[in-house]
């Protein structure tokens, strides 16, 4: 068996170009987030899949491993199911290149589960932790998901679900990591997107909309997401209170 972390980083980011470029503690953030994939110690390898040879460059200067993809991808997983048809491996964990506080034992807790799951339905497991700030709950740059009660995803929106007509309601939050099997991400590339994926720009609707299932897993992961140059900054005064 051979599990795979990937973490794609193109650097044409619209609100942050180059970011997985920027330093933290004297380290570009995609070094940081790499040692935490490496600290989960679940996976074989791990690479950094990317469309820009400035980020190959540095990374090689870091003695990061590297795969050149495509710059047309539109999605992450897209880009991971590239790395998947040139690297053979039964399992894939897409980590996100801009959450250099990821926990090690988030990346542990979702390749378990997929690696556990023996149902041909079920192509991913996806990461998600309840909300704990309601301003969360009503911004739309904060993906909510709803299962079942075996834990699958049933949506994702950008809206806050469920309605709390009951006023008991619980929010989850969808955080972007993510496993597949590898016959999941063929799935993934072999599909266009659908209705709901280009409607709310949620890309694990490319497996709910064809039929699969995805099992959510809970993790206490509340790292930060580097979108912009003020959550750069946000990131390296923790580094430096760490």
């Amino acid at each position: 068996m051979k599990i795979i972390g990937v973490i794609p980083c193109r650097y044409q980011s619209s609100r942050f170009p180059g970011k997985s470029l920027a330093l933290i503690s004297g380290k570009p953030m995609m070094w940081h987030v790499y040692q935490r994939a490496l600290e989960s110690n679940v996976l074989d390898e791990v690479y950094i899949a990317t469309d820009d040879e400035r980020i190959v460059k540095v990374a090689n200067e870091h003695n990061l491993k590297t795969v050149m993809t495509s710059d047309k991808h539109e999605t992450g997983t897209d880009r991971v199911a590239e790395v998947a048809s040139q690297i053979k491996a039964d399992f894939y964990i897409n980590i996100q290149g801009d959450e250099p506080f990821i926990e090690p034992e988030a990346i542990k807790l979702v390749a378990q589960a997929i690696i556990d799951c023996d149902n041909p339905l079920v192509q991913a497991a996806n990461a998600y932790t309840f909300m704990q700030d309601i301003s969360d709950v009503v911004d739309t740059n904060t993906v909510k998901v709803v299962m079942d009660v075996n834990q699958r995803a049933l949506a994702y929106s950008r809206q806050p679900i469920p309605y709390p007509k009951a006023n008991t309601a619980k929010y989850s939050k969808q955080l972007g990591l993510y496993a597949f099997k590898q016959s999941g991400l063929q799935v993934f590339s072999e599909n266009l997107p659908a209705s709901l994926e280009k409607v709310e720009g949620v890309e694990m609707y490319r497996l709910l909309e064809h039929g699969y299932s995805i099992q959510m897993v809970k993790t206490n992961d509340v790292s930060i997401s580097v979108d912009t140059p003020s959550d750069l900054k946000r990131v390296q005064k923790k580094f430096v209170s760490a």
